[in-house]
């Protein structure tokens, strides 16, 4: 049945054709007069905390994107997630067809000159100059500027620490190592005891490196510095001892067996479910062994650290520790939302700090007041030693150029497999930083 239409409602359909007519009917297409049509903006962005091994970190990102988007109704940010080896293969592939997400992380030093001197990555200084003037820990966006301009902001800061299962050394009666032959001690005990005493997955390499720039530092101090950055030679004796002493460790079964074929996630599942004492990462585990409520609390409680040991008449200090500044959000150079994207890169840092150490239990690059907030006793305690470390060395990869890191690299590997000797091993390193300056 037809309903007749009377007078007003036959004007009111007149004066909506009349409007429609002016351009202002209400829809998608035509804007509310005095409106004004706010451009609809993509932002993509990649990052290397994938939900399964770094839950905490992938929570926050996540958080903040929903906190932005809800900021600003216009802008949609779209992920990409990979893990950290994955990442660094990606970034290869997409640097070399200059198809970089608008927003990305990267490392400092010499991780990050190539892709500066392809005009890959904008300069970030504006921001610095901003809102987060002086809210960045002293020597964390110094790591991150070439040539005078600053091509990422740091989101983390990191250093190496040998966790260990309290509860495993309670067991056996061990201690806490303090030198390098009490650290041998405990390594022969737990094999006596069927346990492994390490975990370790050296089939992403940096893992591996960490143990080698350990020894090197103990026994021959500042020379592990100096000679890749092209000022001494690897072939230093003592460079050298910290090869050989790798090799050692493998010869007393140190480690995880098949360690070199095991990724870094799988020598933690190891760690995590008791099958080994002992891993060395940096704080970027945090969260996993105070804040994750997917890892067992009995295990959370169950974790401590410990420095890397004393070598008896060594030249370096156990106060002296592998890290620096972790990962930093970089902007594409040839991004076509640059300027939306700094400003998310702004808004990111920003809520950055106090959520990762609250939420995650990360240590970020910028300042934070722990004074007030309730934190893991194992989280003080490594923000501690951070305060009171006579000296940081950044991680050998992340100092080198990508060539030069990637001999590192391999050349890790063989050590562990033992198809290089000590002597093979340095040779490899100063030719690669040699052909690299």
């Amino acid at each position: 049945m037809y309903r007749k239409i009377g007078a007003p409602t036959a004007l009111a359909v007149f004066l909506v054709l009349i409007v429609s007519g002016c351009g202002y009917l209400l829809n998608d297409d035509h804007p509310v007069p005095g409106e004004e049509s706010v451009e609809k903006v993509t932002i993509n962005m990649m990052h290397l905390w994938p939900e399964g091994s770094s839950a905490q970190q992938y929570k926050i990102v996540n958080q903040i994107i929903r906190e932005y988007q809800n900021d600003h109704p216009n802008v949609t940010i779209k992920q990409e997630v990979l893990e950290n080896e994955q990442y660094k293969s990606k970034m290869k592939v997409l640097s070399a067809s200059n198809q970089l997400p608008d927003v990305g992380m990267t490392w400092a030093a010499g991780y990050l000159e190539p892709f500066v001197e392809g005009d890959l990555f904008t300069p970030l200084d504006d921001l610095l100059a901003g809102d987060l003037k002086d809210q960045f820990v002293a020597g964390t966006t110094e790591a991150y500027a070439i040539g005078g301009k600053t091509y990422a902001l740091p989101l983390e800061f990191n250093i190496a620490p040998i966790y260990y299962n309290k509860k495993i050394f309670e067991k056996y009666d061990l201690q806490v190592p303090v030198t390098y032959d009490d650290f041998l001690n405990v390594i022969q005990t737990l094999n006596e005891a069927g346990i492994e005493p390490i975990a370790l997955g050296n089939k992403d390499r940096w893992t591996g490196s960490l143990w080698y720039m350990y020894l090197a530092d103990r026994i021959a101090g500042t020379r592990l510095a100096d000679a890749i950055g092209g000022n001494a030679s690897f072939t230093d004796p003592g460079l050298v001892l910290a090869a050989k002493d790798i090799q050692d460790l493998v010869d007393m079964n140190a480690f995880t067996r098949g360690f070199n074929g095991m990724s870094n996630d799988e020598s933690k599942a190891k760690f995590v479910s008791g099958q080994a004492a002992m891993f060395l990462a940096g704080t970027w585990e945090l969260p996993n062994y105070t804040t994750n409520p997917d890892v067992p609390q009995e295990f959370r409680d169950s974790i401590g650290f410990f420095k890397f040991p004393q070598v008896t008449g060594g030249k370096g200090s156990s106060d002296s520790w592998v890290g620096g500044p972790g990962v930093g959000l970089f902007v594409a150079q040839d991004s076509t939302v640059k300027a939306e994207a700094k400003d998310f890169v702004e808004y990111f840092v920003k809520r950055w700090g106090e959520q990762s150490v609250t939420d995650a239990g990360v240590i970020p690059a910028t300042k934070v007041d722990t004074s007030a907030l309730q934190l893991p006793q194992l989280y003080i305690d490594l923000l501690s030693e951070m305060n009171e470390a006579t000296n940081i060395t950044l991680f050998a990869d992340v100092q080198m150029k990508p060539s030069a890191a990637e001999v590192h690299l391999n050349q890790i590997q063989a050590l562990f497999g033992k198809a290089v000797t000590p002597e093979q091993f340095a040779n490899a390193h100063d030719q690669a930083i040699e052909a690299g300056q």
